[in-house]
């Protein structure tokens, strides 16, 4: 069973706006908080972490690609981790991922992941 599912990718036009969703089922028997993140790759280049925060939502980490265009929140209730994307561009097409118990904000060896959602930007 995987983890760490993710959703909301797809098509969308430059200027344009997705909210990708990532439900943790392990969320509802892991304790105390960790750190989650959202990392995206895109054909040809290496995995790049976008967006980081721990669990309980106080804290959150932008890479400087995204910073003011992306916002990552969570719903502890549903176990949902988001990523609302606002203003995209060609560069932000790629498979983006969730993933969990992260080694702190901006660490990218995080120890659970998800399959990835395609984001395609469309100029």
């Amino acid at each position: 069973q995987v983890p760490l599912v993710e959703s909301g990718g797809g098509a969308v036009e430059a200027g344009g706006s997705l909210r990708l969703s990532c439900v943790d089922s392990r969320s509802y028997v892991r304790d105390g908080d960790y750190v989650m993140g959202w990392f995206r790759q895109a054909p040809g280049k290496k995995r790049e972490g976008v967006a980081w925060s721990y669990k309980g939502g106080l804290t959150t980490y932008y890479s400087n690609a995204v910073e003011g265009r992306f916002t990552i929140s969570h719903d502890n209730v549903k176990a949902t981790m988001y990523l609302q994307m606002n203003s995209l561009t060609p560069d932000d097409t790629a498979m983006y991922y969730c993933a969990a118990d992260c080694p702190g904000l901006g660490g990218d060896s995080c120890a659970y992941w998800g399959l990835g959602t395609q984001v395609t930007v469309l100029s």
